[in-house]
């Protein structure tokens, strides 16, 4: 050992070994020494009221109460950067209810991520930790849809009832609700409307106190159609008939299957319409039963006529003959200031020959046949005037009837007869009396026509012609 110790290099190679040592010791001593490393920071944040989110079927079931709906959600976490990117837009409170049915359920609630997965440095507690759910099964009613029109349409415009397809939906709450349903509503304006209104409108659901109720509705969305007419009028439709069957014919009757039409038009139009006229027929020439189809025409302003076209049926058999005797005379068309006289007939009645179907002519009586002396804007004076038979429908004077007159005698009141005026003359009317021409009667009639127009009436059920009358053919 001596002998080593006296060795330089034995000596050197000691002094390496124990300068490593001494700096092996004084380096786990300084680093005993040393103060410790930071210990991580644990940080807490607090998330009050976050609405719990229930999954259940919505289609079958609907929630009738939740307790609690809110939650504290406690984040406990040691990366602030973590903990800051936490919040309610970021993770939802779930209460999984997937595949249960009615009834009260005690659900554990779960954090899940809804923009990305919760971190795991990031501690979630929720306060509390379950929630009680009850669930309420739904149910389907069928109720009517009610469309309410709002609005006006254009001026002289009427709303019609609403068309709707389908008329009837399915409104689907739960149980406890299902008797409240009445109806599935929406509405359509058709102001300033000048034609049909349709549009496709979103239902809701309506109970029987007139309010909203939270319901689905199947279908959501329907058609609908709203006529948009003028307001209308049914009136009587007469038809007039002109010229006259063959000789040796005449109608027996005229069968209008439709006598009464419906006219559309503004209110100040209809006003003034109590019958829709302006249809006729030719009767010329005819040998057999004819049936005619006419076309309604629109006058001005009306809009529509319902229907839009008729049919009519002539009878024809052969013509027969009658003769009336005692036809009292009835004057008309006497001016103001005047007399008139009737100087013959003395009697003051005619016979005429009436021609027609025999059904008619049987039926005929005294009173249906006038005798017409027409003294209007005849002056002073005797004249021969022609007289006119107004006869019922369908009748007519006879063609082997002569020509009927009567001579009267026209005089201003209060003063005698001018002798040296012939029968006959015919001068343009004077100034004196200066009245219009009226009748001598109490219930005066018109100044009949000169051809066969169609009649008040048809004794044999044809169709009547109010305001026309009846005038023979041949006068």
């Amino acid at each position: 050992m001596d002998k080593w110790l006296r060795d330089n290099n034995v000596v050197k190679v000691v002094a390496v070994l124990i300068s490593v040592l001494l700096w092996v010791v004084v380096h786990m001593d300084s680093q005993n020494n040393a103060p410790s490393s930071t210990s991580p920071i644990t940080k807490d944040v607090s998330i009050n009221n976050v609405n719990v989110t229930v999954n259940y079927d919505k289609e079958q079931y609907n929630i009738v109460s939740m307790d609690p709906p809110e939650v504290t959600v406690l984040l406990t976490g040691t990366s602030e950067a973590a903990l800051k990117k936490m919040n309610t837009s970021t993770f939802k409170i779930e209460a999984d209810l997937t595949g249960r049915g009615a009834g009260t359920h005690s659900v554990v609630l779960r954090a899940v991520g809804t923009t990305s997965i919760i971190p795991n440095a990031v501690k979630v507690e929720i306060v509390p930790q379950t929630v009680r759910v009850v669930l309420e099964e739904k149910q389907k009613k069928e109720v009517p849809v009610v469309i309410n029109v709002t609005g006006s349409p254009a001026p002289g415009y009427k709303a019609g009832q609403p068309v709707i397809k389908p008329n009837r939906v399915h409104v689907t709450v739960p149980s406890s609700m299902l008797d409240q349903v009445e109806s599935a509503r929406a509405e359509v304006s058709v102001d300033k409307a000048t034609g049909v209104v349709s549009k496709q409108v979103k239902l809701v659901a309506y109970g029987k106190d007139g309010k909203p109720i939270d319901g689905t509705v199947s279908p959501q969305v329907v058609d609908v159609e709203i006529p948009i007419t003028n307001p209308f009028k049914t009136m009587p439709l007469p038809i007039k008939t002109i010229g006259r069957p063959a000789a040796g014919y005449a109608v027996s009757s005229l069968q209008q299957k439709i006598d009464q039409v419906t006219v559309y038009a503004p209110q100040d139009v209809l006003d003034k319409l109590d019958f829709y006229d302006g249809l006729q027929i030719d009767l010329s020439g005819l040998t057999e039963d004819k049936t005619f189809t006419l076309d309604v025409p629109l006058k001005d302003k009306v809009t529509q006529v319902d229907p839009a076209k008729i049919e009519i049926k002539v009878s024809v058999v052969p013509s027969q003959t009658r003769t009336v005797d005692n036809i009292p005379l009835r004057i008309i068309g006497q001016s103001d200031g005047y007399t008139t006289t009737l100087v013959a007939p003395e009697n003051q009645a005619i016979s005429a020959v009436i021609e027609g179907a025999q059904a008619l002519l049987n039926s005929l009586k005294l009173q249906d046949v006038q005798a017409i002396v027409d003294v209007s804007n005849l002056p002073p004076g005797k004249h021969d005037v022609a007289i006119s038979l107004n006869l019922p429908a369908f009748l007519m004077k006879a063609a082997q009837q002569q020509e009927l007159k009567a001579t009267v005698e026209i005089a201003a009141k209060g003063a005698s007869p001018t002798p040296s005026e012939p029968a006959g003359s015919a001068k343009p009317a004077t100034a004196q009396g200066g009245g219009a021409a009226t009748t001598a009667t109490p219930s005066p009639t018109p100044k009949p026509s000169a051809s066969a127009s169609g009649s008040p009436a048809n004794p044999s059920g044809g169709s009547a012609s109010p305001g026309a009358s009846a005038t023979p053919r041949g006068g």
